[in-house]
């Protein structure tokens, strides 16, 4: 008996991937294929199986669909038809402007079965999120939910906007944005050209933005700011109610690059999606273990005679580790101390199983650690373990030595760059040329190396127009050699610190937010 399809239509929520129900993520786990509108957030899709099929059905608001809703439809009934499970994921509730009635009614014809999982509308969590309550016993008893999708002055025949502005006490219109002038001349034809008026974009999203204006001047507003899709028109007395103080995060709407490995990139990036950031990641490094690594298998074998492990990466750690594996010497034969760099260095350690003894409090770099070894113990006499990277700065060892030890400096891994025609050398030269960053960090000195040597005389304008931010002196030092000043460095090096002195550049600029 051949397995029977069907089709699960799930509401995907306003934006944010956290707000997807959850019997709406646990369809996703069960698909065979998803249809997905361009407003889903893609790490929706990553709840579906790694073998699921993913279409794009491109269907944006205002924007051409890259499929008609007739083909979408076609391919629904066909796909569930084969007898697969399929999930058309729609932005905000399927319901709701979403032509989900439409899809249900022709696989109920068709004979497919199909559920409904409601999704979150923008309707009402685009204003919740700007801290404004559709209703109020105060203010408002009724809203109205309509689509600004169409002209209102030749719309107005099918939707009576005088009758229905002046029915309810909010009115909430989707997908208004390009035609906002004619339907805000539309609804001043019932209400006062000083009723508090409100745009959300990308609402529940670490991109959101919010104005408020009073209706006259709401449209005009909007443009000053820049405000684009997808967004969410509030009108009405409860728009008042929504606090004075700015709910946006610091960097909200930030363009910021991320140039750090796919291994290290995620404290960084969640540390700029918290303050409001859009992370922009394009990886410029990636490491390799060493094809030969005769000098790091010779330092496992005697691993018991250091008297300490030094770790300026948490690269280092982890390769550290998996040649130990390899080669079956566990790392718990090291009797000495192990000190890290910094705190991301400290983790990876623990991560593979070391003990940490030390790490500096202030100046985590090559100095700093020299400090510390010295304050809890004389490197005169001892013997150092020191892997690292084959670009690694010497300072290290070369300070070690200095100081009356013995120093193995062993090569664990390779850094090597993308190649030029590589697709993120590529992208990166596109973000830049277009102006698509407004923020460039860097984190090491080779990712300075390898960007710079990546980009072109137009790229290499673009980034001069960027904010530059290093992660300490270090890079910082690459970057002028280079000839460009940084803007930004925090004082201590770390992935939230470097967040923070961005924080505070962008709200000393004028016009930023505190």
């Amino acid at each position: 008996m051949s397995r029977r399809g069907k089709v699960v239509l799930v509401g995907a929520g306003p934006g944010d991937p956290d707000l997807i129900t959850l019997r709406g993520a646990e369809a996703l786990g069960a698909a065979d294929v998803v249809l997905y509108d361009e407003l889903a957030a893609r790490e929706l899709l990553d709840l579906a199986p790694p073998g699921a099929e993913r279409i794009n059905v491109g269907k944006r608001g205002h924007d051409a669909p890259t499929r008609s809703q007739d083909d979408v439809t076609a391919l629904l009934v066909k796909l569930a038809g084969e007898g697969r499970t399929v999930v058309r994921l729609k932005g905000g509730d399927p319901f709701v402007f979403g032509r989900g009635g439409e899809e249900l009614s022709a696989c109920a014809a068709a004979g497919i079965d199909v559920e409904v999982v409601p999704g979150v509308s923008a309707a009402l969590a685009a204003p919740a999120l700007a801290g404004i309550p559709v209703t109020d016993r105060r203010h408002a008893a009724s809203f109205a939910v309509v689509t600004g999708h169409k002209d209102p002055t030749r719309a107005s025949r099918e939707l009576r906007w005088d009758a229905l502005a002046g029915a309810v006490d909010t009115l909430v219109v989707l997908m208004g944005m390009r035609n906002l002038d004619e339907i805000v001349r539309e609804i001043r034809k019932v209400r006062s050209p000083d009723t508090p008026a409100a745009a959300i974009m990308w609402a529940s999203t670490r991109r959101q933005r919010v104005v408020t204006a009073p209706l006259a001047e709401l449209a005009e507003r909007v443009r000053e700011s820049g405000l684009g899709t997808p967004a969410t028109v509030v009108v009405g007395e409860v728009v008042g109610l929504r606090p004075m103080e700015s709910r946006e995060l610091p960097l909200a709407a930030q363009r910021v690059l991320v140039t750090r490995s796919e291994e290290q990139a995620g404290p960084l990036l969640d540390a700029l999606g918290r303050a409001g950031a859009e992370p922009v990641h394009l990886p410029l490094l990636r490491f390799e273990p060493l094809a030969e690594p005769a000098a790091l298998d010779a330092c496992l074998e005697r691993l018991a005679d250091y008297d300490a492990l030094v770790l300026t990466s948490a690269n280092a750690a982890r390769f550290l580790a998996r040649r130990a594996g390899e080669r079956g010497r566990p790392l718990s034969a090291l009797r000495g101390m192990v000190l890290c760099v910094g705190p991301a260095t400290a983790t990876a350690a623990r991560e593979v199983g070391l003990r940490v003894d030390r790490t500096p409090e202030l100046r985590r770099q090559a100095e700093g650690l020299l400090e510390e070894i010295a304050r809890c113990i004389a490197p005169a006499g001892k013997r150092f373990l020191v892997p690292g990277s084959d670009i690694a700065r010497q300072a290290l060892p070369r300070g070690l030595r200095a100081a009356g030890a013995e120093v193995d400096a062993p090569v664990a891994y390779r850094t090597l760059p993308p190649t030029p025609d590589a697709p993120e050398a590529e992208a990166l030269r596109s973000r830049l040329a277009r102006g698509g960053l407004d923020a460039v960090t860097f984190t090491s000195p080779s990712a300075v190396r390898h960007c710079l040597g990546l980009l072109d005389a137009e790229a290499r304008a673009a980034l001069s127009r960027c904010t530059v931010a290093a992660i300490g002196p270090t890079t910082a030092a690459a970057l002028r050699e280079a000839g460009i000043e940084p803007d930004v460095m925090p004082e201590r090096p770390g992935a939230e610190e470097l967040v923070e002195a961005l924080v505070v550049h962008e709200s000393a600029r004028p016009g930023g937010s505190p």
